[in-house]
């Protein structure tokens, strides 16, 4: 089981969505542990500050080095050491399935959200990586630590019904995922692909794999072009080229 921990000033951000769906089956089921520790409760004097402003001047506020580090070291203390601390950040690295796989192996995450215009430089001397989900701005690190919950969640034997669909998904293989189709046959003079009705399971294995290969090549030249094609590849991608 793999103990998530979430450290935000908004509690209530994350409470339905960690509850709901496949999370909240996996954590009723006891596959993951999932916890959100409001930051507030660590600051200090009646009306709990958490921000103050900028040194230098500036825009905005700033997140107080004191309660988010001494939540840190609460949740570390908590984890007899096994915690690994993520800050969510624009300056870390984008988070890739590579990245996720890495984090599906830990015990314990704490994942810290930053708000307004992000937390007291000092704070990342208490962390242990940075991460961002994309090159965006959002209002602050609650549903990226959603994002990650859910991404890593799904890696967790047990969570997903059936995990042969995680193989199959966009990014597991460095491919975008192939077309999907279900009932009805025809939608609005659309058709389901006749192949995939066809019943030849080693046909619709080899349509799937050039569908991936062309969405990929197409939509995301970027993954395409880190991908080691096999000989096979090359030959499906040459038979459509020649239609």
């Amino acid at each position: 089981m793999i103990v998530f921990e979430v450290l935000t000033l908004f509690p209530g951000m994350l409470e339905a969505p960690l509850s709901a769906s496949l999370l909240g089956k996996a954590r009723s089921a006891g596959l993951i542990e999932v916890r959100i520790r409001d930051i507030r409760e660590y600051s200090t004097g009646k009306h709990r500050v958490c921000d103050d402003t900028p040194y230098g001047g500036g825009a905005g506020m700033v997140m107080k080095p004191e309660p988010v580090v001494a939540a840190i070291e609460a949740a570390r203390a908590e984890s007899m050491a096994t915690a690994r601390v993520l800050l969510l950040s624009p300056r870390g690295n984008v988070l890739k399935q590579e990245k996720v796989r890495a984090l599906a192996a830990e015990e314990h995450l704490v994942l810290v959200c930053g708000r307004y215009e992000g937390v007291d430089e000092r704070v990342r001397q208490f962390v242990d990586e940075e991460i961002s989900i994309g090159d965006f701005v959002l209002s602050g690190g609650e549903p990226a630590a959603w994002i990650i919950v859910d991404a890593v969640a799904r890696l967790i034997p047990g969570v997903v019904g059936n995990e042969a669909s995680i193989t199959a998904d966009s990014f597991s293989d460095g491919l975008l995922e192939h077309p999907h189709y279900t009932r009805p046959q025809s939608f609005r003079g659309l058709e389901v692909p006749s192949i995939l009705m066809s019943g030849d399971h080693a046909k619709v294995a080899r349509w799937r794999r050039r569908q991936a290969l062309l969405r990929t090549r197409d939509s995301r030249p970027d993954l395409f072009s880190k991908l080691s094609l096999s000989e096979a590849d090359r030959l499906l991608l040459s038979e459509d080229e020649t239609k």
